[in-house]
């Protein structure tokens, strides 16, 4: 159970976010757990989807990096949906045979 002196440091915590929004504490409060869980969610997602595509790099950028679900609703949209091993594939194949 929150104690009065846990609310106070809280409310301490939040007043300087508050006044530069220009709104009471709790409506602050609010905002900041309406962006974590927004947050969250979309970096799950993409979590989810690099490891599936195998993309560790993307994974660790993800990861690592906080943006607010904009990095991540990209590599759900756009770069998830680039095939870069198959561009691989077909350089080498132009290559190989190329050579013959």
């Amino acid at each position: 159970m929150a104690t009065a002196e846990d609310l106070l440091a809280t409310n301490t915590l939040l007043q300087p976010i508050a006044d530069a929004l220009g709104v009471s504490v709790q409506v602050a409060f609010a905002i900041m757990i309406v962006v974590s869980v927004w947050s969250l969610v979309w970096k799950g997602l993409a979590l989810w989807k690099s490891s599936k595509k195998d993309h560790k790099i993307w994974f660790i950028i993800l990861l690592v990096v906080n943006t607010v679900g904009i990095l991540e609703i990209l590599y759900i949209y756009v770069f998830s949906k680039m095939n870069f091993k198959k561009e691989k594939t077909e350089k080498k194949q132009e290559i190989s045979v190329k050579k013959k």
